[in-house]
């Protein structure tokens, strides 16, 4: 079976999505920036799964992420499922951050993801099929979290580019946007996060859903969610519709 890869695997959304993933028998590689986090989560998903691989790579670190990415495709082959979870969430206002720092936040909120995609969309049409997801985390801009904003909202487009180039070869491409702060017994429960991830991941051709905003309280509560104009069963020049 191919594998499911995890970029961003801390505690929270990114080890209950690699969880949520292995649990149905699905070999998952995760990555982090440092080597305590990846073996804590490696650790704690082997009781789901014996098969589970685990990378150190900063993602804004091109060829670095590009290695780990090669890593876990030696290992278990293209991925079927990848999920960006990497990020840098601050508070910060027009002119708080230097160009310097506000271009180290872009790196990781949309650099690192525009390396991920490079990397995996490609050979995902090749095999005609695939799961690539992304994790939001602001529903509309704030001027109270500048990098933040202008990385999320980077980050939306993208995905709508991905779901252009790479959604008529029969890869769902996906942007879940999480609104409120992740906490375990929370609101906004990591492992209702992972369920929500899960049922776009099940989603069959001509009903994917390229963007959803996640209200908390349980994996029902999803709003705004926007058809992809370019899943196979789709015409790629129609339009969009909102449910």
């Amino acid at each position: 079976m191919a594998g499911a890869i995890i970029i961003g695997v801390g505690p929270g959304i990114g080890l209950s999505v690699a969880r949520r993933f292995a649990r149905e028998g699905m070999p998952v590689s995760v990555l982090a920036l440092s080597r305590g986090t990846v073996d804590a989560a490696a650790d704690a998903l082997r009781a789901d799964s014996k098969d589970v691989t685990g990378l150190v790579a900063d993602v804004a670190d091109e060829a670095a992420l590009r290695a780990a990415l090669d890593a876990a495709a030696g290992r278990n082959g293209a991925p079927d499922v990848l999920v960006y979870n990497a990020g840098v969430v601050r508070r910060d206002r027009l002119g708080d951050l230097s160009a310097a720092e506000l271009l180290a936040t872009w790196a990781v909120n949309v650099g690192g993801a525009v390396t991920t995609a490079a990397y995996a969309g490609p050979r995902m049409a090749a095999q005609g099929q695939g799961f690539m997801a992304f994790t939001g985390g602001i529903e509309r801009p704030d001027p109270e979290r500048i990098s933040l904003s202008l990385g999320k909202f980077g980050l939306r487009t993208l995905v709508d580019i991905l779901d252009q180039q790479f959604g008529p070869a029969g890869v769902h491409v996906a942007n879940l946007i999480v609104g409120g702060n992740v906490e375990r017994g929370g609101t906004f429960d990591p492992d209702e996060v992972a369920e929500v991830y899960w049922r776009l991941y099940r989603e069959p051709p001509g009903t994917w859903t390229r963007e959803l905003f996640y209200a908390g309280g349980g994996a029902d509560r999803v709003t705004g969610s926007v058809r992809s104009v370019s899943s196979p069963e789709t015409p790629s020049e129609g339009g969009s519709s909102s449910s």
